[in-house]
C-alpha cells in the first residue's frame, strides 16, 4: 500500500480530525499548521492570527480504499465552506477552508470538490486552494485530541457530535462503521 496525503483545513483542527479518524482506508492524521509566514509557529502564535498559517490536518490515506475526492466531499459536509475565515464561533484567517494539494492532480480534484460542493450550497463556497506549503506538526497535546480530553471540552461537545452525525447521514458506507 502506497500512502498519499491530503491536507485540509476547515476550521479548528481537534473537529476535523475527528470526523476523519472515523473514516475506513485513512491511515493517519496529523494536526498542524499549514500556509503562514512564520517558521515552527506555535499553537498561541497561530491562534493570535498573527502567522498566516491556518489550523489544519494532514491525512494518510490509502487511496485503494478511499479516493482524495471522497475526503474532499467528506470535508465539504462536515465544515461550512460558504463562511469566509470562520467556523462557527471560532473566527480569523487560521480557521479558513483551505485545500493544499500535493500535485497538480490532487489540485484538479480540489477544484472539481469546489463545483460538486457548490451544488449544495445557495452561498458561494469560499474554499481556496493553496498552494502546499511548509507543514508544522502541531503540538503533541493536539494530537488525536477528541479521543483523549476533547470528551471533557465543551467547545467540542458541542461542535464535534453534530459533525459526526453528518458523516454518518452522508458517508456512513466509508465510516469504520458502515
Amino acid at each position: 500500500m502506497a500512502t498519499e496525503y491530503a491536507t485540509l483545513a476547515g476550521g479548528c483542527f481537534w473537529c476535523t480530525e475527528a470526523v476523519f479518524k472515523q473514516i475506513r482506508g485513512v491511515v493517519s492524521i496529523e494536526s498542524g499548521y499549514i500556509g503562514g509566514h512564520t517558521v515552527n509557529p506555535t499553537y498561541r502564535q497561530v491562534c493570535n492570527g498573527d502567522t498566516g498559517h491556518a489550523e489544519a490536518i494532514r491525512i494518510g490515506f490509502d487511496p485503494q480504499q478511499i479516493s482524495y475526492g471522497d475526503l474532499l466531499d467528506i470535508s465539504f459536509a462536515t465544515h461550512d465552506p460558504t463562511q469566509l475565515n470562520r467556523q462557527g464561533n471560532d473566527i480569523g484567517t487560521q480557521y479558513r477552508s483551505a485545500i493544499f494539494p500535493a500535485s497538480a492532480a490532487q489540485e484538479e480534484e480540489a477544484r472539481a470538490a469546489i463545483i460538486r460542493a457548490q451544488a449544495d450550497h445557495s452561498q458561494p463556497v469560499v474554499t481556496t486552494i493553496e498552494e502546499d506549503a511548509t507543514w508544522y506538526p502541531a503540538e503533541d497535546y493536539h494530537q488525536d485530541y477528541w479521543a483523549g480530553e476533547g470528551q471533557e471540552n465543551r467547545y467540542c461537545l458541542a461542535v464535534i457530535p453534530p459533525k459526526l452525525q453528518k458523516l454518518r447521514k452522508h458517508f456512513a458506507a466509508k465510516t469504520h462503521s458502515g
